[in-house]
């Protein structure tokens, strides 16, 4: 088994709220990665990613860490520049944790043409990377996969947008059946896995970063991340395709109750590859 699971941030059950614990009781846990969120900004400083990277090395534990959702690349004047500056400063603060990536929620379609969207984030995506790589920064930017027709992040796109150097995709399987209701089967999952690997080659299917969790919605996509048992997120299906398509990476688990139902993944995952065995 190479494919990790771990949380969105903190389990629940952790001593503290901070990453450090947070790593620690991943590790308790069984788990084999964690997210670092800085969904609300980029708290962190110096002195303390440094911290979380020597726990997190001495505990095996990779990390990846989520940008502040308060992006937009399809902004313009101070918004855009202000978006581009949240992902430059977790890639900065992700890198020194150790983190290999940087999940992102690219932007909002507004009243333009997708394809304009497109370029315009595309264009966005390449200052950054830019940015990063002159101050010597190594970390793949991974545009998410969303929910809802009204942000960029379809599949189609989460895959084009690879065309740019050291961006990949993080797909979240929730947000992809919450779009339109499917995407929940066997077949479903399979197909989507077939795309991955049909765009970026098997390297794109051993280098994966996922998200998934039990999911509300309406007919306008995503409403709440759930707990599986609340949802009818096919979850036993997933892991089947995840086994059969031998796939490597990390699963990072965003329902409410975390580790919860991140060990109910690891443990499904485990079943189905062990009865392949």
């Amino acid at each position: 088994m190479s494919l990790l699971f771990g949380t969105a941030g903190t389990p629940h059950s952790s001593g503290g709220t901070d990453s450090i614990s947070g790593v620690r009781r991943v590790h308790e846990l069984g788990l084999g990665c964690m997210e670092l969120e800085f969904v609300r900004g980029v708290k962190m400083g110096e002195k303390t990613a440094r911290e979380v990277f020597e726990v997190a090395k001495n505990h095996d534990i990779r990390l990846s860490v989520h940008a502040p959702y308060f992006i937009n690349l399809n902004a313009e004047g101070e918004k855009l520049v202000a978006s581009k500056k949240r992902i430059i400063d977790s890639a900065i603060i992700g890198n020194i944790c150790g983190a290999k990536s940087v999940v992102i929620h690219a932007g909002f379609i507004q009243k333009y043409p997708r394809e304009s969207v497109y370029e315009r984030i595309k264009k966005a995506l390449i200052e950054i990377r830019d940015k990063l790589k002159s101050d010597g920064v190594n970390i793949t930017l991974r545009v998410e996969t969303m929910g809802r027709l009204s942000q960029f992040g379809t599949i189609d796109e989460a895959l084009a947008i690879t065309e740019v150097d050291g961006v990949l995709p993080c797909i979240d399987f929730s947000h992809l059946h919450a779009v339109s209701g499917k995407n929940n089967s066997f077949d479903e999952f399979a197909s989507i896995l077939s795309r991955i690997e049909e765009k970026l080659g098997r390297k794109g299917l051993d280098d994966m970063h996922i998200h998934v969790s039990g999911i509300e919605y309406s007919d306008k996509g995503e409403k709440n991340h759930l707990v599986f048992a609340e949802s009818d997120f096919q979850y036993t299906e997933l892991m089947q395709a995840f086994v059969v398509f031998d796939i490597n990476g990390m699963v990072i688990c965003e329902s409410p109750n975390l580790e919860d139902d991140a060990l109910v993944l690891k443990r499904e995952y485990k079943k189905c590859f062990d009865a392949k065995i």
